[in-house]
């Protein structure tokens, strides 16, 4: 009898399961993605079902993907992705070679993420590859998967629906990790498949498949201990065969013949594997300190035997169906194998030959995350009393700051011990800033502070000074850095580019206090100490291009923003700076009014960072575009924009700015429900960030009272906001007119108006004056000027407001006809907003006056089916008919494709349908709106 070496029969009895997955399958090929997770115990058949389904996905004409977390890995960024995708250096692919790129640790600037940056590449890949054809992607052993690959399969799993994309999770119900239960809930029970253990007549069919007969009493006593599990099955009648304790006779029985009887699964497995000659076991368990999953080149490496004789153990060991391939690698058959030949060592000797992996890997030059994942193992533990070796330490000095970029966690765990055994102030430096990656503030700071005074150069000086300049900045305590900052830039043993760098970071610290005068000081000191160093010289005029948009002086702010970009553009590892300025660049060119060089900058800015893969940058400038959209109008975009980078991936601000926006949005909408469950998702956002202001989420808050009935309380929210002299200047019309409208004291919120906007010849500017000016006055006149200013801003909703206002003091002044004319110009700004809670409210309160309008035709009524689509969504949905991709739609209406892609889940949404393909179908029943 020959052992079961392609888990066919690993199938019996998963009829309704394997038709489960094959109808997805069908669904995929027609184009109607999904996203399942497949669950149940070790051994229980889950792995067998998905790959007879991907067997079934490629006769379907699909590409199929898969890829497999363990243990050891579960540390390392995406390597799961990066192995089910064929991420290699070596990948012909640009898209798949910039991603190894990135994993080498290639990224510019200090502080990239490359991991991030990595993810949001295989986020492209995987859309690039679904444009080619259907795709299956299989994650399997999803439990031991890192974060990074959790989260990405998560984002994956909300886009499904609008790409060809089945993306299948195969994992157990333990560990029970938060990120796992979030799959849970964004997958659905609908899309759950759990796997159980089989019943007894298919436990008695699959024994009876492996032993060759029917199986007898002993024997099935026997298999009652593998509680219906079909590997624990499978193993125990591979023991019993390989240990001859298996006959069938005559009359067909399967029955033990009375030999030794293996009492549990690992005692099988090891039996199982003791017919092997010790040469193959040797190089088994040197494979098994690579993982479950391994490439032949590290195997070389690590196992230090000729090539012949690694080769004949290799293929000993698949004859016997210990090893199959996996693609260009192998792996073994089920981790449980795996498990035996690694648990056989004793914990020390494991110790040794991790390090000993490790040691020949770095002198291969490996990548330094598999030279880490060896490490872990040897530094998890304080078991053996084992110090970390001279060469580890020199391996870290070189490695840590790519190892960083990639995997912090993984690098903090590896420098605690480096330092343990050889404290340096450089191995400190690079553990501060992998802690600060991490978001562990407090400890990065004190271990850089400790450092500081072993520091014995000047580009470690400014490193350390720099993590603890921005610990003190995130913890709220920026001002404890100033002292300590002019002390290191007074040495007068410092040269002049490090000196600048410092003053550098004194004027970003004044900046972030808020003392724009001294700020200014600082970095035209700093310019002028830099000579020719771009870093110093290029962050200096940044924070005077901040100095002149806190000072509304945004025309001045433009030519350092063109000097600074100038700079940053010839040197790549100023990529992350010239990111920032051009996201600044944006928000100025709107403060002017200049819409379309505002957009332009924007979205050029995020095309910038989608391509560097900086995920921090990339949220900037959607959120950037988000706020300007809002401002002239564009609401369906501005709304699509929020929802295109996922919330954890953003700064705690961003978050808060993004929500607002949508909120602002979706109150004016009268769609209150969903305005507050923005501000509810904000909310721990905000706690975060304490008291900075953050004007579109102190304005949606605003709203909220506003629209409950609690005018007052509105007002307050909206004065609370309006601390810094120059915060909150897209308050304060709505705070003159709360004030009015609630009789409370304006002047002060009236001189505010006045001191801002006085000699201002920027247009939105001139027309909050008059805005301001108007309604403490009640003068229809001045507040038609004002409407008129705010049209030549390009903002319709303020100009709809003024326009209100002048309706009302026409209105309270007896001139009907002049009332009626300003009431319907509103009212049709509103419309075309699609502002209904502002329309209801305009309506019933010129109703008060005796004043309405004839009825008008119904804007955007509708909340589901064809109707309900914006024309934004229209427009995608009519290329999305023409069978173009979602890249190919970005390049036609000037959109990124992840706004592109999130535009259309929303179609599919209010469609009710699952699929391009039913776009299709649904379009085919309104000719008319093509």
């Amino acid at each position: 009898m020959q052992p079961l070496t392609d888990g066919a029969d690993l199938l019996i009895g998963r009829d309704g399961e394997l038709s489960r997955l094959s109808g997805w399958v069908h669904d995929v090929a027609t184009g109607r993605g999904r996203a399942v997770l497949v669950d149940g115990e070790p051994g229980i058949g889950k792995s067998a079902l998905v790959q007879a389904a991907c067997a079934v996905a490629v006769r379907a004409g699909c590409q199929v993907f898969r890829g497999a977390g363990d243990e050891l890995g579960q540390e390392l960024p995406l390597l799961p992705l990066l192995d089910a995708l064929r991420i290699t250096a070596a990948a012909p692919d640009p898209r798949r070679g910039a991603i190894a790129g990135l994993l080498r640790g290639t990224a510019h600037g200090r502080g990239a993420d490359l991991a991030a940056a990595a993810a949001e590449q295989v986020l492209t890949l995987v859309d690039e590859l679904c444009q080619a054809g259907p795709v299956v992607l299989v994650v399997d052993e999803l439990q031991w998967a890192d974060r990074a690959t959790v989260a990405v399969w998560a984002r994956l799993a909300r886009s499904v629906r609008q790409l060809p994309l089945l993306l299948i999770g195969v994992l157990r119900p333990v560990p029970r990790r938060d990120d796992l239960r979030a799959l849970r809930r964004i997958v659905g029970p609908a899309e759950r498949l759990r796997v159980g253990r089989l019943p007894e007549p298919a436990v008695l069919e699959l024994v009876a498949t492996l032993a060759g007969g029917k199986p007898g009493e002993e024997l099935t006593r026997l298999a009652d201990g593998a509680a219906g599990n079909p590997l624990y099955l499978t193993e125990l009648l591979d023991a019993l065969t390989r240990s001859c304790c298996l006959a069938v006779d005559d009359a067909g029985i399967a029955e033990l013949t009375g030999g030794p009887i293996p009492d549990s699964l690992p005692e099988a497995i090891a039996d199982r594997l003791g017919f092997l000659p010790e040469p193959t076991r040797a190089v088994l368990r040197a494979a098994a300190l690579l993982g479950t999953g391994f490439s032949v080149a590290d195997l070389t490496i690590v196992a230090g035997a000729e090539l012949p004789v690694l080769l004949s153990a290799l293929d000993e060991a698949r004859a016997a169906g210990v090893l199959v391939a996996a693609g260009a690698d192998l792996a073994f058959r089920h981790p449980l194998i795996r498990a035996a030949l690694y648990d056989e060592l004793p914990p020390g000797i494991r110790v040794v030959w991790h390090r000993a992996a490790a040691r020949a890997l770095a002198d291969a030059g490996a990548p330094v995350v598999r030279v880490a994942r060896q490490l872990l193992p040897t530094v998890s533990t304080e078991d053996t009393g084992e110090p970390v070796p001279g060469w580890v330490v020199d391996w870290l000095l070189g490695a840590a700051a790519p190892l960083t970029g990639q995997a912090p966690e993984v690098a903090v765990t590896l420098l605690r011990h480096a330092i343990r055994v050889a404290p340096s102030a450089v191995l400190s430096a690079r553990l501060a800033e992998a802690l600060y990656r991490v978001g562990r503030f407090a400890e990065a700071e004190r271990v850089a502070a400790g450092a500081l005074p072993a520091a014995d150069g000047p580009d470690l000086l400014v490193d350390l000074h720099t993590t603890v300049t921005q610990c003190r900045a995130m913890t709220g305590r920026s001002a404890e850095s100033l002292a300590t900052l002019d002390s290191a830039a007074a040495s007068p043993a410092l040269p002049a580019r490090h000196r600048a760098r410092l003053l550098v970071l004194t004027a970003r610290t004044h900046r972030d206090l808020g003392e724009v005068d001294t700020a200014a000081g600082v970095a035209t000191a700093a310019l002028a100490e830099a000579g020719d160093d771009r870093w110093a010289t290029g962050w200096a005029l940044h924070v005077l291009s901040l100095v002149a948009m806190m000072r509304g002086e945004w025309t001045e702010a433009l030519p350092l923003f063109e000097h600074a970009m100038t700079l940053t553009a010839e040197d790549p590892a100023l990529t992350d700076l010239g990111l920032l300025l051009r996201i600044n660049q944006a928000v100025t060119f709107g403060a002017l009014d200049r819409y379309p060089e505002a957009l332009a900058a924007a979205g050029r800015a995020r095309e910038l960072a989608d391509r560097a893969g900086s995920v921090v940058r990339l949220a900037q400038a959607q959120s950037a575009l988000g706020q300007l959209l809002l401002g002239c109008g564009r609401w369906d975009d501005a709304v699509a924009e929020v929802d295109v980078v996922p919330d954890d991936l953003k700064d705690p601000s961003v978050v808060c700015c993004d929500h607002g926006v949508a909120a602002i949005i979706g109150f004016h909408r009268g769609e209150p429900a969903a305005a507050r469950r923005h501000l509810d998702v904000a909310a721990p956002y905000a706690d975060r960030i304490g008291g900075r202001v953050v004007e579109s989420l102190a304005l949606a808050r605003s709203l909220a009272f506003e629209q409950d009935g609690e005018p007052d309380r509105a007002l307050a929210t909206l004065t609370a906001a309006l601390t810094g002299e120059d915060e909150g200047e897209g308050l304060l019309g709505d705070a003159v007119r709360l004030a009015v409208e609630t009789g409370a004291p304006a002047s002060a919120i009236g001189a505010r108006v006045r001191a801002i906007t006085a000699g201002s010849a920027v247009p939105h500017r001139r027309a909050l004056g008059l805005y301001g000016q108007g309604l403490l006055d009640r003068d229809a006149a001045t507040l038609l000027r004002a409407a008129d200013g705010y049209r030549d801003a390009g903002r319709p909703l303020p100009r709809a407001k003024a326009l209100e206002a002048a309706a009302i003091a026409f209105a309270e002044a007896g001139d009907r006809a002049s009332a009626r004319a300003a009431f319907t110009h509103a009212l049709g700004l509103f419309e075309n907003l699609g502002a209904q809670w502002d329309v209801a409210r305009l309506r019933a309160r010129f109703r008060a006056f005796g004043i309405r309008r004839g009825p008008t035709a119904k804007h955007r009524q509708a909340t589901h089916g064809w109707e309900s689509l914006t024309p934004t969504e229209g427009k995608i949905a009519g290329l999305v008919v023409e069978g173009l991709s979602n890249p190919q739609i970005a390049a036609r209406l000037f959109l990124s494709p992840r706004t592109v892609a999130t535009h259309v889940s929303h179609i599919l949404a209010k469609l009710g349908v699952h699929s391009r393909i039913d776009i299709a179908r649904e379009a085919s029943r309104h000719p008319a709106s093509g």
